[in-house]
């Protein structure tokens, strides 16, 4: 007898090179049992879905939820948009391997970002890391060894080079990551300590990740471009893996409001890389503007040493003034088009959705200096979202964009989630439906193809072996949506509201999402 049938829905197997196709789907245990007709077969439950798509569950492969999972393990801001498994420890960021000290030091640097973790946790390991995630949250979770924590547990909050015994010791921690069951490791060069590194580094430690057969993710360099060799940013990273051999992932690489509509020209140095052999792919989200925490607009100099530096230097007139004036340079009127997403204490509660412009005007005070001043009084504990951009035409530019990236069989499909605040980016609520839906529609893009980057190709690239497909023996993660009614109804005026259109979703066997509520299983494992 099986457990759950889904009888007569169309199958979207995510190979991306098969049509839709009518079939029941059988579900026993936590795998797919069956595929066919399966008219008259013995089930505890039937669902009856006729002109409802059965697709994998989507694949997350760029989030920010390492706290969020934690704090709210339901997660209703990815299961209800169909993800069953993400991806953590983007962008060099999260918290193992680091001893109790550096865990509790890095989760408040971070917690702009992320919100802050249970600070008693066990985060000496990526064993205790994923453990964290086993079977305690609606979604799959699969580990990256974040370039951060591997600095922090070496050389610490520091700018030094690591080379010599340090180096070793990295290296060291980088592969048993791995060991361990990390799918590679992620670095973030606009965030420290991360961006601290130079080239040779990078290069070093990507080795490592080629040999254990990891991916490299990256987010390129923001800062101490002196460091590059002379390299771009973009071009830095195709060296990484021209000289280490790895399999590199570019993270959120698309096309802004700064240059919409250049996709042939940002793919053309990425071409030639693969020409020449480089093993790359590459993940997008379609906004044309995002978010992130104020930290990591400050400079090496001023956030060196970690959070209680930081806080020191924010209270000192001195380097007050001169990370203003580094802010205004660098920045620009660009700061006054940002809004406060995020805010930790109810203090300052009242800033969540004001504009940085009108929140520096009413405390009489520079753009630049208000954001320090909020930081200062919320410990860091504070995320930022920028605003998108006002002409209609630029918006729909970049995401004409991103449905031609999402042409290429190299990309997929990377929320960059920070579901925290109460004027969090829509993306958090939306990526998924918004692709398969809205701009779906309007590009006439098959719906197989677009299925295919959010499943079977990441699965593919990270590693995750029995998942991003439909097949007997697969592991039932599966979504059931309406392709005619999927969309995104998250906006940066309502930006928690889930979408519409899906109807089902299940992980590892389990209904995670019945009906387009939340049932309160938590089936998500740690893979692979």
């Amino acid at each position: 007898m099986f457990d759950l049938v889904l009888k007569d829905g169309m199958v979207i197997d995510g190979t991306g090179q098969r049509p839709p196709f009518r079939a029941d789907v059988a579900v026993a245990g936590q795998k797919i049992a069956a595929i066919g007709d399966l008219a008259g077969a013995a089930a505890r439950a039937v669902f009856d879905i006729p002109g409802m798509m059965v697709s994998p569950g989507f694949i997350d492969t760029h989030v920010h939820t390492d706290a969020a999972l934690l704090n709210d393990p339901q997660h209703e801001s990815g299961i209800l948009m169909g993800v069953t498994t993400e991806v953590l420890g983007q962008d060099g960021l999260s918290y193992a391997p680091l001893s109790p000290e550096n865990y509790r030091m890095y989760s408040r640097y971070m917690s702009g970002l992320c919100g802050v973790p249970p600070q008693e946790l066990d985060m000496s390991s990526i064993t205790a890391f994923r453990s964290h995630y086993h079977r305690t949250c609606a979604v799959n979770t699969v580990a990256l060894v974040p370039h951060c924590a591997v600095r922090l547990s070496t050389v610490g909050f520091n700018d030094v080079p690591l080379t010599g015994r340090p180096l070793d010791a990295a290296k060291d921690l980088v592969r048993e990551g791995i060991r361990q069951g990390a799918a590679g490791m992620s670095t973030g060069l606009g965030f420290f300590p991360a961006a601290y590194s130079t080239t040779k580094e990078l290069v070093e430690l990507a080795k490592v990740v080629a040999e254990m057969d990891g991916v490299f993710v990256i987010q390129y360099r923001f800062f101490n471009s002196d460091r590059a060799e002379g390299l771009a940013p973009v071009a830095e990273a195709l060296e990484i893996a021209r000289r280490s051999g790895v399999k590199l992932h570019i993270a959120h690489y698309r096309t802004t409001p700064a240059n919409p509509g250049g996709t042939a020209a940002m793919m053309e140095e990425l071409d030639r890389a693969v020409d020449d052999g480089v093993d790359l792919t590459l993940d997008a989200y379609p906004y044309p503007c995002g978010s992130t925490m104020p930290v990591c607009r400050l400079p090496g100099w001023f956030v060196e040493g970690g959070t209680d530096a930081i806080l020191t230097r924010l209270r000192d007139p001195d380097d007050r003034r001169r990370v203003v004036e580094f802010l205004e340079e660098t920045n620009g009127p660009a700061m006054g088009h940002t809004l406060w997403s995020y805010i930790g204490s109810a203090r300052n509660k009242n800033l969540e959705g004001m504009a940085w412009s009108d929140v520096a005007e009413q405390r009489s005070t520079s753009v630049a200096d208000m954001m320090c001043q909020v930081m200062l009084e919320e410990e860091l504990d504070c995320g930022l979202a920028v605003l998108p951009p006002f002409s209609v035409a630029v918006w729909r530019q970049i995401e004409t964009d991103i449905m031609r990236l999402l042409d290429r069989d190299d990309y997929m499909v990377g929320s960059d989630s920070i579901p925290i605040g109460s004027a969090c980016h829509p993306r958090a609520y939306g990526t998924f439906p918004r692709l398969l839906g809205r701009l779906r529609r309007r590009h006439g893009v098959p719906l197989a193809q677009l299925v295919h980057r959010m499943t079977g190709n990441p699965a593919a690239r990270f590693g995750l072996s029995g998942r991003g497909v439909i097949k007997e023996n697969n592991f039932a993660d599966l979504v059931v949506f309406d392709p005619d009614r999927i969309d995104d109804l998250a906006t940066f005026e309502d930006s928690r509201v889930p979408p519409a259109g899906i109807a089902h979703v299940m992980v590892n066997g389990q209904l995670a999402v019945q009906n387009g509520r939340c049932t309160g299983v938590l089936a998500g494992e740690a893979v692979p």
